[in-house]
């Protein structure tokens, strides 16, 4: 079943299987540069994944990560930026959205 609004199975499973391997290689180091449960799992508490603007680093997207620095999470072909001007407060963990 997937968590939040957004995701279809096929999605979820690979979000999922992306953000296990990230805890598994980077959990560690992200903790260590002050990546937060939201900076990376955060989605809408109502719309999650619909409105993209409010997701964390490990939401949107089964790729791979490939780095963790201090500003930003570097996956197989993008990047994201832990600051954007703009972005919307409020967000929640993944897990919390009720279906």
């Amino acid at each position: 079943m997937v968590p939040c609004p957004g995701l279809t199975v096929q999605n979820w499973q690979g979000v999922h299987a992306a953000a296990l391997d990230f805890l598994d290689k980077y959990a560690d180091e992200a903790g260590r540069l002050g990546w937060t449960t939201l900076d990376l799992f955060g989605v809408h508490p109502e719309l999650g994944v619909i409105r993209s603007d409010f997701c964390g680093a490990l939401v949107l997207s089964s790729d791979l990560v490939s780095k963790v620095e201090p500003d930003f999470i570097r996956f197989e072909r993008t990047r994201y930026f832990r600051t954007v001007p703009g972005r919307p407060h409020g967000a929640v963990p993944i897990w919390t959205v009720k279906r």
